[in-house]
């Protein structure tokens, strides 16, 4: 059974009025479907410390590796840092969510830092 992701975008911000619409089925490398690892989870943080939301250790660079992060709560104010190895890469307020390529080599572990100390809950999801 195949995995896919589907990503739909609709401007109405602007004068000009857009749509972005597209489904991709996740597959190893090489188009091989069927991925040999999903894992799924939630995490509570109650500190603004920066910890590793998902380490590289189970994972290889050379498979192609998806990740999923959102932030679950609806805060405007509050929000997690996102991070690869020691580069930012951007922030989750309340709602928001991303989903990237991965390529898990050596010390590229995805770390997250709460903005504030009280519970901010995060849910992920890594297709490898």
């Amino acid at each position: 059974m195949a995995t896919t992701a589907t990503i739909s975008i609709q401007n109405d911000v602007t004068d000009t009025i857009f749509t972005v619409s597209n489904v991709a089925t996740l597959t190893k490398r090489g188009n091989e479907e069927s991925l040999d690892t999903v894992i799924s989870a939630t995490k509570t943080f109650t500190a603004t410390s920066a910890v590793n939301l998902i380490a590289v250790a189970g994972f290889t660079a050379t498979a192609a590796n998806k990740v999923y992060v959102a932030n679950t709560g609806d805060s405007v104010s509050e929000y997690f840092t996102i991070g690869i190895e020691s580069e930012e890469i951007g922030r989750l307020y309340g709602g928001d969510w991303m989903f990237i390529p991965w390529d898990a080599n050596t010390d590229d572990n995805i770390t997250i830092t709460p903005s504030v100390a009280t519970a901010m809950t995060a849910e992920y999801m890594v297709f490898s």
